[in-house]
């Protein structure tokens, strides 16, 4: 038996990678999918698996190792839970634009919940700002200065145009996500100079990107890793109970340790200083809104 990382998943096959820079072609029992596992994809890559070879050459994942984090979101397959989009990560890199296609701040929120439900850092990676017009480049100022006065670290940069796209964005194991048509693949491809993966068009008719990965693939970078994603629409609350929602907002888990009850949901109960701060302007509408309906995704059990 060996040790190896799951570097590619194709939902049925992994290619793992070991460390002598051999991969293998590997499979999982059917018994191994549902063994205590509530989700569509109980191997995500950046899983640290054993795998053993049998005498007619096939190789079978045998078990994972522990992980140390991971981003989940809703399945598609609604007889599941979740989908692990990828596993034991230092960082997530949320690739995001304010036009073509448009990446909402709803979505933005979600996503970053999830990374903090989950214990990894992220980054917001604002792209194809060479096609901002000036008062569009003042929103995205003023969007930059709203997440990083939580403590977030943004960038704004030109995947397609800027051939020095900074390496200093992928530390160690990295998960580049957002919707589709954001240019993750134009990114991976700048980031390594050449072509990794193949980009797509947006639609005119909805200015909204097509697909082109199909799968969550793992790629070296020098001495760390980078994760490319399938183009996510959306994330909902995924084993999150409801009182636990504020903790994954920052500025509203601070300012609402000062409201009067200590199990206040910040939905108008008395005394509640999330509420007075944004009246105020100290937390911004839009944040708010997002961490409502996060909640009401767990009073309505949606999937998003």
């Amino acid at each position: 038996m060996e040790n190896g990382l799951v570097i590619k998943s194709t939902g049925s096959n992994y290619l793992v990678y070991f460390d002598g820079g051999q991969t293998m072609e590997c499979h999982i029992k059917g018994n191994f999918r549902i063994r205590s596992i509530r989700s569509t994809n109980p191997v995500a890559v950046g899983d640290r698996v054993t795998v053993k070879t049998l005498q007619d050459g096939t190789n079978w994942i045998t078990d994972i190792a522990d992980r140390k984090n991971y981003i989940i979101r809703r399945s598609t397959n609604l007889s599941k839970e979740s989908h692990i989009l990828a596993a034991n990560l230092d960082r997530v890199a949320l690739i995001v634009t304010l036009y073509h296609p448009t990446t909402s701040t709803t979505f933005i929120d979600r996503f970053l919940a999830t990374a903090e439900a989950y214990c990894v850092p992220a980054v917001l990676i604002f792209n194809k700002v060479d096609l901002l017009t000036p008062e569009q480049q003042k929103e995205l100022a003023d969007l930059r200065a709203l997440y990083e006065s939580i403590g977030y670290t943004t960038y704004a940069i030109s995947a397609l145009n800027d051939k020095t796209v900074n390496d200093k964005i992928i530390k160690g194991v990295t998960l580049l996500a957002g919707n589709s048509g954001v240019g993750k693949s134009t990114f991976l491809n700048a980031l390594f100079g050449r072509e990794m993966t193949r980009t797509g068009h947006i639609s005119d008719a909805h200015d909204k990107g097509m697909h082109t990965t199909t799968f969550s693939e793992m790629y070296r970078f020098g001495d760390n890793w980078i994760i490319d994603s399938p183009g996510i629409k959306g994330f909902g609350a995924v084993q999150m109970e409801k009182e636990e929602i504020s903790h994954y907002f920052r500025e509203i888990f601070q300012i609402g340790r000062e409201c009067r009850y200590g199990d206040c949901r910040h939905t108008g109960e008395p005394g509640c200083a999330v509420y007075n701060a944004v009246v105020e302007g100290r937390i911004a509408i839009s944040r708010y809104e997002s961490y409502l309906s996060l909640l009401g995704d767990c009073d309505e059990s949606k999937y998003r």
